[in-house]
Order: C-alpha cells, then sequence, then structure tokens
C-alpha cells in the first residue's frame, strides 16, 4: 500500500469530501414523526384554537406575565408570533391555522392592554409603514411595467396639464391633481 505524504490526515476538514454532501431535498425523505410538528396536529379549526388562546390568556398568571410583557416593551407581533411558533413544535395546531389566528389574537392582545392600561407596541418595528418607502421613479417604472393602461391614463393626464400651462410641480400642490381634473370632467 502507497501512501501519499501529502495527502490530509482522514478525519481533518481538508479530507473532507465535498461531493460527500448530502443532497438537497434529502431532509424531506426523512421520517420526522419522531417531533410533535411531524404528527397530524392536535387542532385544526381555528376558531376552537383562538377560543383556547384566549381562555389562556384569561388565566391571572399568564395575563400578569403578558402584562409584564408589554410593559417592557415587547411587541404584541412578538408575543403572537411566538404563541404561534409554540404551537405548531408543540403539534397543537399547523401553520396555516396559526396564520389564520393570528390577527384576532393580535387584537385581543391589544385591548387587553388597554383595558389593563399598558402602553404597548403593536407592531416590532415602530415604523413598518414608512420602511423602505417607494420612491416615485421605482413606482412609475413598476406600473409601467405591469400596468401600462394606467400608466398610459396617468401620463396623459400629465401631458394634458402641462398642454394647459402647468407644470407637473404645480398639478401635485394644486387642489386641482389629475385625478380632481377628471372626476370634473366626468359630471
Amino acid at each position: 500500500m502507497i501512501i501519499n505524504p501529502k495527502a490530509p490526515r482522514p478525519g481533518s476538514i481538508e479530507a473532507k469530501d465535498d461531493f460527500s454532501a448530502a443532497p438537497p431535498g434529502y431532509g424531506l425523505t426523512l421520517d420526522n414523526e419522531q417531533w410533535a410538528w411531524g404528527k397530524p396536529p392536535q387542532q385544526v379549526n381555528p376558531d376552537v384554537v383562538l377560543e383556547q388562546a384566549i381562555a389562556t390568556l384569561k388565566k391571572p398568571r399568564i395575563k400578569s406575565e403578558m402584562v409584564k410583557l408589554l410593559m417592557v416593551g415587547a411587541s404584541v407581533e412578538a408575543l403572537v408570533e411566538g404563541y404561534i411558533f409554540q404551537g405548531f413544535q408543540e403539534g397543537k395546531f399547523n401553520p396555516d391555522v396559526g396564520l389564520l389566528i393570528k390577527g384576532p389574537l393580535a387584537l385581543y392582545i391589544a385591548n387587553m392592554a388597554e383595558e389593563e392600561g399598558v402602553p404597548y407596541r403593536f407592531f416590532e418595528n415602530d415604523n413598518v409603514m414608512e420602511k423602505n418607502e417607494m420612491d416615485d421613479k421605482t413606482f412609475f417604472t413598476m406600473m409601467k411595467q405591469n400596468n401600462p393602461a394606467m400608466f398610459a391614463y396617468i401620463k396623459e393626464n400629465l401631458n394634458e396639464g402641462i398642454r394647459k400651462g402647468m407644470r407637473p410641480m404645480d398639478m401635485e400642490d394644486s387642489d386641482e391633481g389629475f385625478m380632481k381634473v377628471d372626476a370634473e370632467e366626468q359630471d
């Protein structure tokens, strides 16, 4: 047997064969029934799951802990998502049911905070509606690609305003935007 002195030591990272990794999708072929989420869920009716969640939140100890979490700054969104993730992981319900109860459960927790007079954050990010705002250039480029009829309509109305002597900025500042002008013409 010939031993190559320059070969990496067996068992070392350098000796690892790049082609020995499991192929993509291999995990989908394994039996996942060893975990609770791999078995059929205990409940598939979103109404029942929501009722169970609300009943749990009404318990004094749980309610007290929830109020404490809201007071220290945990958002309603984070609490609801944590509940849904835990319920799925424990096999109580599937992710679809979790997503269906997300809104009503969040509103219930927010209402609970309102009744207790606890200040709370609804979303994890306070500026969730402002983040990554779309600029006008991107808006019109996407509209031209995805809705050419609407783009042509807006373009024609802007051009009509320009022909009447208005600049586009004047049209934005005035109360007579292209939508208002068009609505008056139809009357």
